[in-house]
């Protein structure tokens, strides 16, 4: 489902410390019912993102709407109607879950306390013990809860799996599924990009504070790297393979072929090597994320 009026909409959105920039010119659309998977080296610029997305600091230069307002002049607003988890869950020592839950729906004038205790059962999160006794997963999956308990419009979350095991993991990204499949949007900060493939719709690489690509993770998929080794009965030369377009890391040693190549130059290849005879074929795909860092590279720490 994707909605007319886009819930999240930045144009040239930038943002300056001093000579050090944090984010360079991002122009991004995210629309309701997808799950928008932010990806990029810690340092890369995407805290600041969600940071001025809400309102929490200002931007040098660029827009930013969410929800159709201000991301600055009307940050009041978007924090009521936008559930929002930090990369480091922020909570009262003191409190219990249970407590931190009444707080929240007392400052959002809403009883949402059934659908937190049925959030918390799924995440199998004890609400009675305060928030300085429980560990760092335990802590994340009460902010879990609060950024979701009031079933907002939109999800807004900066590494939210941190510290959860695998099975909360794989609940989370369901109740993350559920939200899109009512016409929510979900904007979902990581660092991994195996996390971010299990449940984006659309990703978009940030690196050195700028956002270098937007793609469907279906059209990743397409280009996903295979490996190849094809083996001859005699020795073949690196002309009969040096004009197929796309072909990475080839090798030729006597007999033996290796290389790199995405789906869409498999036919080229094939076709070429058929020309030859085959003693062994073997082709296997490879990860996702090699795919992914062979077309955007690592990056590095740069901006906070």
């Amino acid at each position: 489902m994707v909605t007319e009026q886009a819930l999240v909409r930045t144009t040239g959105l930038s943002k300056r410390y001093g000579h050090l920039a944090a984010l360079t010119d991002v122009s991004l659309r995210i629309d309701g019912g997808e799950i928008f998977g932010y990806l990029g080296p810690n340092g890369a610029g995407k805290t600041t993102t969600l940071r001025l997305l809400m309102g929490m600091i200002r931007a040098t230069s660029g827009s930013a709407t969410v929800l159709g307002l201000d991301a600055w002049r009307d940050s009041v607003e978007i924090h009521r109607r936008v559930g929002y988890l930090q990369g480091e869950a922020a909570l009262y020592d003191r409190l219990t879950g249970r407590q931190h839950i009444s707080y929240f729906c007392h400052l959002r004038g809403a009883d949402d306390q059934a659908s937190a205790l049925k959030l918390a059962a799924r995440l199998d999160l004890d609400l009675d013990q305060a928030a300085r006794t429980l560990s760092k997963g335990n802590r994340q999956k009460i902010a879990v809860v609060l950024a979701l308990m009031s079933a907002p419009e939109l999800l807004i979350l900066d590494e939210p799996t941190t510290g959860l095991d695998p099975l909360v993991q794989q609940e989370f990204h369901a109740l993350l599924r559920e939200h899109t499949g009512r016409g929510g949007s979900v904007l979902l900060s990581s660092h991994v990009l195996d996390e971010v493939q299990r449940v984006a719709d659309r990703i978009g690489v940030v690196r050195s504070g700028r956002l270098i690509a937007v793609e469907r993770l279906e059209e990743l998929r397409r280009k996903s790297l295979h490996h190849i080794t094809a083996r001859f009965t005699a020795p073949v030369t690196a002309d009969a393979f040096g004009r197929l377009p796309d072909v990475r890391d080839m090798r030729l040693t006597g007999q033996l072929l290796t290389c790199t190549a995405p789906q869409s130059a498999l036919n080229a290849l094939l076709k070429e090597v058929a020309r030859h005879d085959v003693v062994d074929f073997e082709c296997a795909e490879a990860e996702l994320e090699e795919t992914f860092l062979t077309y955007y590279g690592a990056g590095g720490r740069d901006a906070a």
